[in-house]
């Protein structure tokens, strides 16, 4: 019998989703995405079919009440949308990419009241993200108590992290209540590891760095399709410098804004996440394309883009040693895919290693861009999260082992999963 899933991806002001339809032999296929944006003063429903034709258009009213759930409205309207959109097809369940799973969540797993409750105690780990992970969720509870929801956590690809790479160097109280390293973007990286086996044998048994480079932006060491080393850490904040958002900075200059301009911790937190990055750097934007165009005449504009190349290749260099070598380099996610001149520019820092890219093969954003003489195989391959969330449902939903992901309780200590 053919069955549906929807998979959700929830930010600050709006979620993602996309439609699959199944059919058992036939494999899964897309038949509609969008997104509900504009969350919670001018929620906007789009919705595209497969071929680019738009299904619907319309917006809802604000919260009327306060306190309200800003998702409650827009995430009713969007399942009785779907319901009407599917007919006679079940819809099996739904998935939701969850920024924060904690040392306690491993793997996907079948979302309860018990479970909600245990993901919002993760909240101080992620103030700003976990909230919005959690809301669409908590709306599809009081609507569908009846409709099976799977978590699938950004955090969880990097349980196979060594016990050292999740340790801070602070006093061990603070590891106890959860201040480590966990890592981000795993779904993405769990869909490129998927993928290496079929596309290139050397590289799904081999030492590969992979960067998801969009608005977010991270480094992941692979070791035979483990991660072994990330960029991000305890937050999203850290490693690469992003849109944004700062990466790698100095915890003096947290000191700094404290003492020197008496920034309490809601507005340095402003400053980290909302105008660092490239738009802090650039003075007029966090977007790429609209530095790439500035860049002729604009010297704060190429030296953001300097500084976003040079920090991608100090980090990968860093994860160099980690790996003990490297056989491959893997662009992935909005940037990494599509912009060949920032491929080129890091690509160029780390030709000591070896790396020599195909002009041509870059610019048409080949499979493969690298040379057949480069020591390094280079290429860009698709992201692809919400796929990766349909199979979790699927697998977590049939599988007698669901709910095996938990990590026994009190473990937030980031040991490796084997």
């Amino acid at each position: 019998m053919a069955t549906a899933i929807l998979a959700l991806n929830a930010g600050s002001s709006s979620v993602k989703f996309t439609l699959f339809h199944q059919e058992p032999g036939a494999g899964a296929r897309r038949i509609a995405h969008g997104e509900l944006e504009g969350l919670p003063a001018h929620p906007h429903f789009r919705a595209t079919g497969a071929d680019g034709a738009v299904l619907v258009d319309r917006t809802w009213p604000a919260a009327a009440a306060e306190g309200e759930d800003p998702h409650d409205g827009p995430v009713a309207g969007l399942l009785d949308w779907v319901a009407s959109h599917l007919g006679d097809v079940p819809l099996l369940g739904v998935g939701h990419r969850v920024v924060h799973g904690g040392g306690e969540f491993a793997a996907p797993i079948r979302i309860t009241p018990d479970i909600l409750a245990r993901l919002e105690a993760l909240t101080p780990l992620a103030p700003l993200h976990q909230p919005a992970s959690l809301g669409p969720i908590r709306a599809l509870l009081a609507l569908r108590p009846d409709l099976p929801q799977v978590a699938c956590f950004d955090t969880a690809f990097h349980h196979t992290l060594p016990a050292i790479a999740t340790r801070l160097p602070l006093p061990a109280s603070y590891g106890a209540r959860g201040v480590r390293r966990y890592g981000f973007h795993g779904l993405s990286y769990e869909y490129i590891a998927s993928t290496l086996p079929g596309l290139s044998p050397r590289l799904a048994a081999g030492r590969t760095i992979v960067a998801h480079l969009g608005n977010g932006a991270s480094l992941c060491a692979l070791a035979a399709g483990r991660s072994i080393e990330t960029t991000m850490g305890f937050s999203v904040l850290d490693g690469l410098v992003m849109g944004t958002r700062c990466g790698q900075i100095d915890p003096g200059v947290l000191l700094y804004m404290m003492r020197a301009e008496g920034l309490d911790a809601a507005g340095i937190e402003a400053v980290l996440y909302h105008q660092a990055g490239l738009l802090g750097l650039s003075g007029v934007s966090s977007d790429m394309r609209d530095l790439q165009d500035r860049a002729a005449g604009d010297e704060a504009a190429r030296a953001a883009l300097e500084m976003f190349t040079y920090r991608l290749a100090q980090q990968a260099g860093a994860m160099i040693p980690v790996l003990g070598g490297l056989d491959g380099l893997v662009f992935t996610a909005g940037i990494g895919e599509h912009d060949a001149a920032i491929r080129q520019a890091a690509c160029a820092r780390l030709s000591w290693l070896g790396v020599r890219l195909d002009p041509a093969a870059n610019e048409a954003h080949a499979a493969v861009i690298s040379t057949p003489d480069s020591t390094v195989e280079v290429r860009v391959i698709p992201t692809d999260e919400e796929s990766m969330i349909r199979r979790h449902v699927v697998a977590t939903l049939t599988s007698p082992q669901a709910g095996a992901g938990i990590m026994p309780a009190g473990n937030v200590k980031g040991k490796e999963r084997t």
